[in-house]
């Protein structure tokens, strides 16, 4: 009888899946279009106020804390809750802004006083010469502050770009997401079998290629990140290997009172070994060692919920 009853189960829910995802992916669309309707300030406000109480109820609240504490081991308790409650009020107030990516973008070059988006005379000069250069780069990011803001700035100001996204596991969520994302962030390639393949030609081409690399990737190198051993993705440094071409690290910091700062680094070089080859794991290394720098300077913006150690 419970091997019956555990076999009905899982042929039933096996059943049901499509009819749940086709729901879940009516619900993704009817939510972004509603939201879209509301100004993006206070959606975005709203989703800070709703991130800050719901995010203590769930479980990625202690997965956070214990990063927080691993990573940050001579800060008070104090200082932890608070960084913590900011990262859920960051994150709250990127899935507000989601819906309204294309608005959220504001940036004129005749008075950028009035823009959201604050650019530095650093960026503007590596924008310029990324521009002229006429190669193609690999672009490494985090999930900072508002993390799909820089795939919004390359075509925005003429620069030819691609970016690596992991696809939904549902469709019609997947569908919903493409339609946001399909407003000016040039050529989308998913996390497929094909996509390094995919990407090293978009580099070839000379388009600049975004990825977010700040994540755990069990199939990765090992690297040291706040002092503990973790995996990253070697994607970077692979194609770097096999595409000659300039890495550079981009990061969208949240400022008060609603506005962004953009960023560009200067060239990273990859790490080569005595004949001269890039050093894979070295190479990682040295991305994730930038990418703890950006953290330590505003840890209140990063996306501690994940199990990035393991």
């Amino acid at each position: 009888m419970a091997r019956f009853l555990s076999r009905f189960t899982r042929r039933a829910g096996k059943a049901m899946k499509p009819a749940v995802h086709a729901v879940l992916g009516a619900v993704t669309v009817a939510t972004l279009r509603t939201v879209r309707r509301f100004d993006p300030l206070k959606t975005a406000n709203f989703g800070a106020r709703m991130a800050r109480r719901i995010g203590p109820l769930l479980r990625e609240h202690k997965i956070a804390r214990g990063n927080l504490r691993a990573a940050f081991p001579d800060r008070s308790d104090d200082e932890i809750d608070a960084i913590l409650m900011k990262s859920w009020e960051n994150l709250g107030r990127f899935g507000g802004e989601f819906a309204h990516l294309d608005r959220v973008w504001s940036y004129d070059l005749e008075h950028p006083e009035r823009s959201r988006i604050e650019l530095p005379e650093a960026t503007i000069a590596m924008f310029d010469k990324l521009i002229k250069d006429g190669k193609g780069a690999l672009i490494f990011s985090a999930h900072l502050g508002n993390w799909e803001l820089p795939a919004l700035a390359a075509p925005a100001y003429g620069l030819d770009s691609a970016v690596l996204f992991r696809r939904p596991n549902i469709a019609g969520v997947d569908r919903a997401v493409q339609d946001i994302r399909a407003v000016n962030m040039g050529e989308m390639i998913p996390t497929t079998m094909e996509a390094p393949l995919r990407l090293a030609k978009a580099v070839e081409r000379g388009l600049h290629v975004g990825m977010l690399v700040d994540q755990h990737f069990s199939k990765g190198v090992d690297v040291t990140f706040f002092g503990r051993p973790a995996k990253a993705n070697p994607l970077l440094a692979r194609l770097v290997e096999k595409v000659e071409c300039p890495i550079h690290g981009t990061r969208i910091v949240r400022l008060p009172n609603d506005r962004f700062r953009a960023e560009v680094t200067d060239e990273v070089a990859p790490v080569r070994d005595a004949a001269g080859a890039v050093d894979i794991q070295g190479t990682t290394q040295k991305i994730t060692s930038i990418i703890e720098g950006w953290i330590r300077e505003y840890p209140d913006q990063w996306l501690w919920q994940h199990r990035r150690w393991r």
